[in-house]
């Protein structure tokens, strides 16, 4: 059963109104981000609807396997649309340029996200925080509405599934996230090849900044941190900051029991959160002006790396006090 808070009808009247859509996700996109937009960009050229996908900077090289990839724009600075379709993104900050002249251009908006921290913008909401993925929102909507659920749609919506849940293996996993992924397998997704490419990679480029980094980490009761400048990055010849995972491993050392990664852009900083389950970096990160989950959040604050580390660590070993065992 669905849950009854999103609104399943208005979103599906308003893309049967609609002959012209854009479909955007957030800057920095993970597998969740891009196997949703492509999914749900899938199933609407099935419906004889003129689709626009774009995310800023566009597909990350490492999830260029997915199924027409190669249709997501890295801009979109012309044209206007009957409905943008927001997928993934908790604010309109994290639709970046493309966001902001989607908002700009369209007629209507539809919000389909699944993190707690959503601010609620745009016309019309398909916000469901008890949702493991995006992608398993958008599976709801085709389900609702009665759509095909093709083959290449099936594949990135099961991308999504993985990636977002790490392989079915954090605590948001249920049961009826299971039972999706199996709908989406008997659609013709394939699992292994999915987890094979998204989970159990890693270029070499990321090995090199990694050997870098993990000369920052540090660990005092239970907070673990490191952080990644603009020089690792220009080291391991990558164009686009990442931390390659790094937030994800250091969580699971035995004695953390919050992991946060610093990443230096020009003139900003990005910082990712991992948590175990009792701390609420969801929170956090929220109260820094990002968002997110409990366990994984994230923000991007103006300023030097120093700057980010000092008030940073300092709000996050409050956060460690005040969760489970604190």
């Amino acid at each position: 059963m669905l849950p009854a808070e999103a609104n399943w009808q208005a979103a599906a009247d308003a893309i049967a109104d609609a002959q012209t859509v854009l479909v955007a996700s957030h800057v920095s996109p993970d597998g969740d981000a891009i196997g949703s937009l492509l999914g749900i960009a899938g199933a609407l050229r099935g419906l004889s609807k003129i689709v626009t996908a774009a995310i800023d900077e566009g597909v990350p090289d490492e999830l260029a396997f997915l199924p027409n990839s190669q249709t997501i724009l890295p801009k979109v600075t012309r044209g206007e649309f009957d409905l943008m379709i927001a997928l993934d993104a908790s604010d309109i900050e994290r639709i970046g340029s493309v966001g902001k002249y989607g908002l700009a251009h369209s007629r209507r908006v539809i919000n389909l996200d699944h993190h707690p921290t959503n601010t609620r913008f745009g016309d019309i909401l398909l916000v469901m925080p008890e949702a493991v993925a995006a992608a398993e929102v958008v599976f709801d909507l085709l389900q609702y509405a009665g759509w095909q659920l093709s083959r290449d749609v099936a594949f990135n919506l099961l991308a999504g599934l993985v990636t977002d849940t790490q392989g079915f293996r954090i605590p948001a996993t249920s049961s009826r996230c299971l039972e999706i992924a199996q709908a989406l397998m008997e659609a013709g997704a394939p699992l292994s090849e999915i987890m094979a490419r998204t989970l159990n990679r890693r270029s070499f480029a990321e090995v090199t900044l990694w050997q870098n980094a993990l000369q920052s980490v540090q660990l005092q009761d239970g907070l673990i941190s490191a952080a990644i400048t603009q020089s690792d990055l220009e080291q391991a010849s990558l164009h686009k900051m990442t931390d390659g995972g790094l937030v994800n491993y250091l969580v699971d050392v035995d004695a953390a029991k919050v992991a946060v990664v610093f990443k230096e852009l020009p003139t900003a900083v990005e910082i990712s959160f991992r948590a175990k389950p009792g701390y609420d970096v969801g929170r956090l990160a929220l109260a820094l002006g990002g968002g997110g989950h409990v366990l994984a959040a994230g923000c991007t604050l103006a300023g030097s790396l120093q700057q980010a580390q000092e008030l940073v660590l300092a709000l996050t070993r409050k956060t460690i006090d005040a969760g489970e065992g604190g």
